[in-house]
């Protein structure tokens, strides 16, 4: 199996090179590129998880986790970038709200089916879980104020929005920073793994500096594919008849968070639910607590015009639904299969949704 796992992996990281030699020849089909990078961003999300397994190994799950979830946002950070640079802000704010819908749905349901489709039931540490929970819960109802602000501004009030915003992008960057002080620093104790019976690992232990490396430099050609991934998602989804939405809710977001779905399902599958969960929810706070507003800051220096967080009802509503069934499906501390198929149902038939979507 291992063998078959090294064929693969050579065979897709073949792609790497493919890909930026035909972004830069040009004249390339759009779509074919697309494709071409999408699939070279997957031997990496395999690599980084890997990588972030083995530094985990020395960190604790809490770091391990939390380390995964930075840079596996990576993509996501640049993808949204590129698209901000370019006024595509629709896209940017869909590909928000749909990493956050990818993670706390997608990747932590198949981290649940296939950890668990082995083994009865899987545990973790319930605190850990309704402290990440109640994080995400509060970056919602900040992400809600300026979209309630917005349905009461007026012609001569627009300013008073863009502050707002700004005041709002701030506030999250503060909550986000005292959220790490919180875990690492003052009470790490409540994010302490309770599993009894992870796997052993079957693969000699690599030298931190090494792990550290291979995170960077994997992060980096991500990244890049990531940019090449967005300069041809437009003319892919006119040539496809994908809307802007289905492209950044569901497209956008399941590529660019490939990473650290990836290595949430690993952890997962090892029986390492702890490190799970704080891949896959904290990698969503990450994005409602940091790339948002980093993304409005940036957005005065790099897009013709500043970005707002303002979002419709229809997303909000789906945002905050997510949270309260992630909150319903963590909060006893264990997982099973079925718990999976629950949290993939939610997502699939959401993605249908965004699919018929008119427009953006």
């Amino acid at each position: 199996m291992k063998i078959l796992q090294k064929i693969f992996y050579g065979l897709t990281l073949f792609f790497i090179p493919l890909t930026i030699i035909l972004d830069r020849i040009g004249g390339v089909p759009q779509p074919l590129l697309f494709f071409l990078a999408a699939v070279a961003i997957f031997p990496l999300a395999a690599l980084l998880v890997h990588a972030t397994e083995q530094l985990a190994s020395y960190t604790g799950d809490t770091i391990g986790g939390l380390l995964n979830a930075t840079f596996g946002n990576a993509p996501e950070l640049i993808i949204a970038l590129v698209a901000l640079k370019a006024g595509l802000y629709d896209m940017v704010k869909a590909s928000i709200i749909g990493a956050i819908l990818a993670n706390m749905l997608l990747g932590l349901g198949l981290a649940f089916l296939l950890g668990g489709y082995r083994r009865h039931t899987q545990n973790f540490n319930p605190v850990a879980a309704r402290n990440f929970m109640t994080m995400m819960l509060l970056a919602v109802i900040s992400l809600a104020v300026p979209s309630t602000f917005h349905n009461f501004v007026t012609a001569d009030a627009i300013q008073h929005e863009q502050y707002v915003n700004l005041a709002v992008a701030v506030v999250l960057l503060a909550t986000y920073g005292l959220s790490l002080f919180f875990m690492l620093q003052t009470h790490p104790d409540f994010f302490k793994s309770s599993a009894e019976d992870v796997e052993p690992p079957d693969e000699v232990r690599w030298s931190l500096p090494r792990a550290v490396a291979i995170l960077l430099l994997t992060s980096v050609f991500v990244a890049f594919m990531s940019e090449i991934l967005v300069g041809a998602v437009e003319e892919t989804g006119r040539t496809l008849g994908m809307s802007q939405a289905f492209i950044g809710l569901v497209i956008l977001a399941v590529v660019g968070g490939a990473a650290e779905s990836s290595s949430a399902v690993a952890m997962g599958m090892k029986n390492r639910m702890d490190l799970s969960l704080s891949i896959a929810i904290g990698s969503s706070i990450q994005i409602a607590l940091f790339v948002a507003p980093v993304l409005v800051l940036m957005s005065y220096f790099i897009a013709p015009q500043p970005l707002n967080l303002v979002f419709n009802r229809v997303l909000l509503g789906i945002i905050f639904l997510t949270v309260l069934i992630g909150a319903m499906v963590a909060g006893d501390g264990k997982a099973n299969w079925f718990k999976g198929v629950q949290l993939i149902t939610v997502y699939i038939i959401l993605a249908i949704m965004f699919y018929f979507l008119p427009g953006s």
